[in-house]
């Protein structure tokens, strides 16, 4: 039983040095609770935040993480030995969880169980608020999605494709992941950012202009969606995964244009939204379950590289969900 601590916070971009694995501390398992082994765990952009606040991150302790795993012990009837339960404690190997701070996962024939960390896990959900619930997206609108090839974009460009939308249009930072997005996801166009101006490709690749933006990055990417949307068009706003670090300002230089083009812009937090869950399962099980929609995911293998999967997905060394398989491989797929 080990987990991995915050020894000390970062100034910008974070270093391996700033973490260290460590035995956990010796359990005693009560009544109404149970021992779960960690399966899959879940790496977020989000957790970068996390790292400068000592309420959501004390130092020597490990992180807040995504998580999934199978119950060794139990003395709750809520779960069995064997139960696949979903939970928060990430960056361990094993966790105690009570059935007030998890939930057991319903394993779907033909659905891998790692989608539920993926599409159908808070990934898929923020995408799915973004474009129903914040941008009300309607069939034969034109959506741009930033930093489409991680877990939130690529959930997005499939979902809308399954709701109709009429062009999807990403952003991303490589010639191999705009290839992947239009050629595996299914976008109409892939801007690699890196390659010019932003708002001139973003132009070019949507002539007539843009609808509706779920945007995952700020800055620039802002700056040049709001350029080219259209007159009272929406932004859902997911996501600044370019400040994270501090390197770049959250306001763009076009923010007042909102005004003059009627624009609506609404940020959203997904556990306010945790009622469309099972709407979402819904939606989806039958296209995973048929292939025609897959969980995209970068997964690697053990705890002793959570931090270079971290670091790695920072830096935009993924394509689709970032993942580490603790055990158990043969329940992931």
């Amino acid at each position: 039983m080990r987990e991995i601590h915050l020894v000390a916070r970062p100034t910008g971009v974070p270093t391996a040095d700033l973490f260290e694995i460590v035995p956990s501390a010796p359990v005693e398992l009560a009544p109404g609770a149970a021992l779960v082994q960690n399966v899959l765990l879940s790496v977020d952009p989000y957790m970068r935040q996390g790292m400068d606040s000592e309420e959501w991150w004390p130092l020597n302790t490990p992180g807040e993480g995504r998580a999934l795993g199978r119950v060794l012990q139990s003395l709750t009837p809520v779960y069995q030995p064997g139960d696949i339960v979903f939970h928060t404690q990430g960056w361990r190997t094993h966790a105690i969880v009570t059935a007030d701070d998890s939930r057991k996962i319903d394993e779907l024939p033909g659905v891998p169980l790692s989608a539920h960390l993926g599409i159908l896990g808070g990934t898929g959900l923020s995408a799915y608020v973004g474009l129903k619930r914040i941008l009300d997206l309607q069939p034969g609108e034109t959506l741009f999605v930033s930093a489409a090839a991680g877990g939130v974009g690529t959930a997005a460009a499939r979902i809308a494709k399954l709701m109709g939308a009429g062009r999807v249009i990403g952003s991303t930072g490589s010639d191999e992941k705009a290839k992947y997005l239009v050629e595996e996801v299914g976008l109409d166009a892939a801007i690699n950012y890196r390659h010019g101006a932003l708002v001139e490709q973003l132009a070019a690749a949507a002539p007539d202009g843009v609808d509706a933006y779920l945007d995952n990055v700020g800055g620039e990417h802002l700056a040049a969606a709001i350029d080219v949307l259209n007159v009272r068009g929406r932004i859902a706003w997911c996501g600044a995964v370019s400040t994270y670090n501090h390197e770049a300002g959250v306001a763009p230089r076009n923010l007042f244009d909102i005004v003059g083009k009627e624009l609506r812009l609404q940020g959203f937090l997904v556990r306010n939204h945790l009622d469309l869950r099972p709407e979402l399962i819904d939606f989806l099980t039958p296209h995973l379950q048929s292939g025609a929609v897959v969980s995209d995911e970068t997964v690697v293998d053990g705890l002793d590289r959570m931090v270079d999967a971290f670091l790695a997905m920072l830096g935009g060394g993924n394509i689709g969900k970032m993942l580490v398989e603790l055990s158990d491989p043969g329940l992931r797929r």
